[in-house]
């Protein structure tokens, strides 16, 4: 696994730096296709930010962690992570077995019309069970993907009550 760490606003310390790789590096016994791991650290005021996201197979696996303290950051970004993994190491073996768990739908917050961060994505195309998984994982409410079986670009999304929805171009 290759691990790239980014800082903002903060120098980098060896120790912080082998803390760090030591926390994040333990995902590659869980995991074994974990291509990268970029971990963001950043400082502004009292806020200290672990930001981290791990590609696996085309996959992302992403957390954050704001606290008053760089170590419980990372400590705090760690574990994030590795109930994400469980969750999805547990829907995988569901999906083997042909069982499909309901969850709660998450809460989202209230946001203004301004356009205040952007991001880019490698869109690959992939089938609508994939696009959920990958959805899930990145824990947000919408997908934007290419349907494998159509070459259309989709959007996946969550309702309000639990299920998901899906829109496709009208042909």
């Amino acid at each position: 696994m290759n691990i790239i760490i980014n800082c903002k606003h903060m120098e980098l310390t060896k120790t912080l730096k082998d803390y760090a790789e030591e926390k994040i590096g333990k995902f590659d016994k869980y995991i074994n296709n974990i291509s990268e791991a970029i971990i963001t650290l950043s400082v502004e005021k009292y806020r200290h930010r672990a930001e981290v996201l791990l590609k696996v197979d085309g996959l992302l696996v992403q957390a954050e962690s704001i606290t008053g303290e760089m170590y419980s950051s990372i400590d705090e970004v760690a574990d994030k992570l590795e109930r994400q993994i469980k969750k999805y190491k547990e829907k995988i073996a569901s999906h083997r077995k042909g069982k499909n768990k309901q969850e709660e739908p998450p809460k989202t917050e209230k946001t203004t019309p301004l356009i205040i961060k952007k991001k880019a994505f490698d869109i690959k195309p992939m089938g609508i069970e994939e696009a959920a998984m990958q959805m899930d994982l990145l824990d947000k409410i919408f997908f934007v993907f290419t349907n494998s079986s159509s070459g259309d670009i989709n959007v996946l999304y969550k309702r309000k009550d639990g299920n998901l929805g899906l829109i496709e171009p009208v042909k």
